[in-house]
């Protein structure tokens, strides 16, 4: 059911980019609420002062549902729909958040995390893919980034109400309240898509094309014979007849290798979400305060304001993606990102290498600088470019189960990384941060030599990089692009015209027509 609240053009736009964004809000408050929650006197006497393996386990179950929520939108992703599944997702999550609240045990505790979870994880799978099919491909990578930018505003808020809560004293309002608050976020989203449209991708590639051709009339504000209209269109049209060319598409055929090589970029979409959490982004989102506190031995209150503004620089840093992604690329921030925060974990591991000297304590505390330096980098990085590179490389017909299916990798090893930080942290000590200086360091010719650019070519297009037989996708990118700065100069007659619509506008169809 859809009423027509928002209108056409601008205002719907900007309504789906709202809902878009709250959603990831509440994406990043859940990040985030447990770091300040875990230290709280009340909660550990509820949990009974666990050790770092059931703390681990308490804390990374919600990274759990979130995994199975990916595989259950894998599932029936496809039937349900972008909108709806929005709706389930914040369903699970409001479920999930009135249990944890309620919670007087330890099993009441995870099976609330694990049913939040799995609400987050429909929800992480579906909103970057619905909001990408529903933006022209010029500003695609600025608002897919956004929602990662929100992510960490979501993070800011759940570290600074912690914070604030820490005040009026280990009782139980201190950790409940902020548990409950994530509500909020879900009657919000909840209540905007009731005047957001389907996605027309999604419409056309369910036979629906009447419906279809009126969002993309709503969405752009044009009558249906607008060349902008029939443009894309047809090209939407003609990537479904080149992508499921031979036949209908079956979940068991998602990795094999086709006309558009989809099971190649669905295993692209799963590394690019790998890389996303194995560089120990959720060692600082869940367990700074711990660190801040046991390792580097600052109070209790101060543990807590210095994560909050740790998260403050992710936020910041997010920034730069969110207005420059489109500028600047989807592989050159990432490669220079991932190098950037193996800097910062080697330099992390060195201050606290000193424990037991007599430069221990000033040492440590040096450590807080790097903290906040690889959260800034991560935002302006890593952070963001998966969410907007997983939908955008995967084809029409495997987008919605192979973003599910990247996302999922997320939460996996979200889960994993969450699940044994405070195991290592407490037996490898400054080693620990090694392992995640390492990682990094090995992203960087990953992504060179295996992610092709994908900034500013429409969904269709990118179609093109995996039709040519022989040439590997990272070189059709490159030509494509030295096409388009050309275009861009004869038709404009000089040397710093900006595109203002899709990637070599006006050739896509042509190529798709040859290659058909």
């Amino acid at each position: 059911m859809k009423f027509d609240i928002f209108g056409r053009g601008f205002t719907l736009q900007l309504a789906i980019t709202v809902a878009c964004e709250m959603a990831f809000i509440l994406f990043g408050y859940d990040q985030g609420l447990f770091s300040g929650i875990i230290v709280n006197e009340d909660f550990l006497n509820l949990v009974h002062h666990p050790n770092d393996s059931l703390m681990g386990i308490i804390v990374s179950i919600y990274n759990l549902g979130c995994f199975v929520g990916c595989i259950l939108n894998f599932i029936f992703g496809d039937y349900l729909g972008r909108r709806r599944a929005m709706w389930i997702a914040m369903g699970w999550v409001v479920v999930g958040a009135a249990l944890q609240t309620s919670c007087y045990s330890v099993p009441h505790l995870m099976v609330g995390r694990f049913i939040t979870g799995i609400g987050t994880g429909i929800e992480t799978s579906t909103v970057p893919m619905y909001q990408a099919e529903l933006c022209e491909a010029h500003k695609r990578g600025r608002l897919v980034c956004s929602e990662a930018l929100f992510v960490g505003l979501g993070i800011v808020i759940a570290y600074f109400f912690d914070y604030g809560m820490h005040f009026i004293g280990d009782v139980p309002l201190a950790w409940r309240l902020p548990i409950a608050c994530q509500m909020v976020f879900c009657f919000v989203v909840i209540a905007l898509v009731f005047g957001l449209p389907e996605s027309p991708r999604y419409l056309y590639s369910r036979g629906r094309n009447e419906e279809a051709l009126q969002v993309l009339c709503d969405v752009y504000d044009c009558d249906p014979n607008h060349p902008k209209i029939v443009k894309e269109q047809h090209d939407i049209l003609e990537a479904i007849r080149l992508e499921t060319e031979g036949g209908g598409y079956s979940w068991s055929k998602i990795l094999h290798r086709d006309e558009v090589q989809t099971g190649k970029r669905v295993l692209l979409a799963y590394g690019m979400q790998f890389m996303n959490q194995v560089g120990g982004i959720n060692l600082v989102v869940y367990y700074i305060t711990r660190v801040f506190e046991y390792d580097v031995g600052f109070s209790s209150s101060l543990s807590l304001l210095l994560g909050g503004i740790a998260q403050c620089m992710f936020l910041i840093g997010s920034f730069v993606p969110s207005f420059l992604v489109d500028r600047l690329g989807r592989r050159r921030p990432m490669m220079i990102g991932s190098f950037g925060l193996g800097l910062s974990m080697m330099m992390i591991s060195i201050l606290l290498s000193f424990q037991g000297t007599s430069v221990a304590k000033p040492t440590a505390s040096a450590s807080v600088a790097f903290f906040f330096t690889y959260m800034l980098i991560f935002g302006a990085s890593v952070n963001c470019i998966p969410w907007v590179y997983v939908p955008e490389i995967l084809p029409l017909h495997a987008r919605a189960k192979g973003t599910a299916i990247g996302v999922s990798s997320n939460w996996i090893w979200n889960f994993f990384v969450v699940m044994i930080t405070p195991v290592i942290t407490s037996r490898l000590q400054w080693k620990a941060y090694l392992i995640f200086m390492c990682t990094n360091f090995a992203f960087v010719p990953l992504i060179y030599f295996c992610y092709p650019e994908t900034a500013n070519l429409t969904l269709e297009e990118i179609d093109l990089l995996y039709t040519e037989p022989g040439t590997h996708a990272r070189h059709v990118a490159k030509r494509l692009h030295k096409e388009r700065r050309a275009r861009i100069q004869h038709a404009t007659g000089g040397d710093n015209a900006k595109p203002e619509s899709s990637f070599i506008e006006g050739d896509s169809r042509p190529q798709m027509e040859q290659r058909s």
